[in-house]
């Protein structure tokens, strides 16, 4: 899949917010604030057909997991075909990220990747995919989100104590690059 892929979810699915994928540029940006010496946990937010997953992927030791939590079904598809063993995809919305991250008995995670629209979404279920991020997350976990605008700030705000912003703009369009933790 590539932008043309994107271009036809973005016309046909309202929740697809780009018309095409994330830059390594914004990938790389991410990537810094997680630690892949160690094995870990992830749960990968509105990962698309996986560009993002991909990279993740190539880092993670043998004995971390990931988990991509994508409601379009195109890309759902798309991210099975990664085959890795380590990556679980769940055609879901993130509002189930507890109830997904249950399902493989975790109850901890160390990082929560995010690429969904949040300015797209109703209150009460930003609230509920913030809310359920925070409880899920250990004390040094780590939410990572990237969206076109900075609208993501004052939301994080409730739920983590401590949240940093940086830009990236070599991403068509620039990300704002959010970093929260408790």
């Amino acid at each position: 899949m590539g932008t043309l892929s994107y271009i036809k979810n973005f016309i046909k699915d309202r929740q697809v917010a780009s018309i095409t994928p994330t830059s390594r540029f914004t990938i790389e940006r991410v990537c810094r604030h997680i630690d892949f010496d160690r094995d870990i946990r992830i749960i990968e937010f509105g990962p698309a057909d996986g560009v993002f997953t991909k990279v993740i992927l190539d880092k993670l030791t043998a004995g971390s997991e990931i988990i991509a939590i994508e409601t379009n079904s195109d890309f759902a598809r798309s991210l099975r075909l990664h085959g890795d063993p380590r990556l679980s995809v769940v055609n879901r919305s993130a509002e189930d990220v507890r109830e997904i991250a249950s399902m493989k008995s975790w109850d901890r995670v160390d990082y929560i990747i995010s690429g969904i629209p949040f300015s797209f979404l109703k209150k009460d279920v930003k609230r509920k995919i913030l809310q359920e991020s925070s409880q899920l997350l250990g004390e040094k976990g780590l939410f990572l989100g990237y969206q076109t605008s900075s609208h993501l700030r004052s939301h994080l705000r409730n739920y983590f104590p401590k949240v940093e912003t940086e830009m990236e703009y070599l991403n068509i369009p620039p990300m704002c690059v959010y970093r929260a933790g408790k």
